[in-house]
């Protein structure tokens, strides 16, 4: 057995460090570099990446234009985490957190920033008025639901996703820890959905939005190589709910955008013909 890791007294960071999260995780916030953000040609302008909590606002967006909504038109610019974006001046002052997605608003005065992606969802919901019920019941059960997944899904990536697909030494403790985790989420939402066609009821909402870019992707085998490890065939009323949403036109274009891997991907998005000759289906 190797020799236990002995926490110091006064923990220190080692800049030297180099590892695949280097450009991405450090202790102290703010900008490291002046840079302006780029700003497009429609009212709502999304600073991104197509991981999970970035599809959330696309997937939303693409939804919303899909009904007709053409105040709802976006242009979304391309963050790369790995290369630090997040903490250039522009984005920072957008999002002081240096986490994407950002969004902000331009059709007010003065603009609105908005930034945490269930904030964005939730922002966009309500500007709009859709994809969230108007009765209290409906509402505060959608809210209940996407609430449990911005405090879930930090188990489901930073912890399960972590320990279980990239980090450099599997500890047996940790991902026994996070899978357990997981797979009690998983049961939580297998149960739910035996009894409603959609996460919050009968009708589709910011909620699945939410839940789906992290859990439908999860059901689908295309999240950390690990469909097999959590069994996730096993829980059908779930694995019947993320097909229905995968399969919705705007769902698939909203996966995409801002996007640089995989064999469909849209790096910017600014206008809907962006989506020509790249969706296979």
């Amino acid at each position: 057995m190797s020799e236990q890791y002995q926490p110091p007294e006064v923990w220190t960071w080692n800049k030297d460090e180099v590892s695949k999260f280097s450009n991405i995780n450090r202790p102290v916030a703010g900008p490291t570099h002046e840079k302006t953000l780029p700003v497009g040609k429609h009212p709502l302008q999304l600073y991104s990446l197509g991981t999970p909590n970035g599809q959330k606002v696309t997937i939303l967006l693409e939804e919303l234009l899909a009904l007709g909504i053409s105040s709802a038109e976006y242009d979304a610019f391309i963050i790369r985490i790995n290369e630090g974006d997040q903490f250039s001046s522009g984005f920072v002052d957008v999002n002081p957190n240096s986490k994407i997605p950002a969004l902000l608003d331009n059709s007010t005065t003065p603009p609105i920033r908005v930034f945490e992606s269930g904030n964005i969802l939730l922002y966009l919901a309500e500007k709009f008025g859709k994809f969230l019920p108007e009765d209290l019941a409906g509402r505060t059960e959608t809210l209940n639901w996407l609430f449990w997944l911005q405090g879930s899904a930090p188990y489901l990536g930073g912890g399960f996703g972590h320990f279980y697909h990239y980090a450099p030494v599997k500890i047996e403790y940790a991902i026994n820890r996070f899978t357990m985790e997981a797979k009690r989420q998983l049961d939580v939402l297998d149960r739910q959905l035996a009894g409603h066609r959609y996460i919050a009821g009968e009708e589709y909402t910011i909620a699945d939005i939410a839940i789906f870019t992290w859990y439908g992707s999860l059901a689908q085998g295309g999240l950390y190589e690990s469909a097999k490890f959590l069994d996730i065939q096993s829980y059908k009323h779930f694995q019947r709910w993320a097909a229905e949403v995968a399969s919705r036109p705007a769902v698939k274009r909203g996966r995409i955008v801002n996007r640089t891997w995989g064999d469909e991907q849209l790096e910017e998005r600014h206008d809907a013909s962006d989506f020509d000759g790249i969706l296979k289906s």
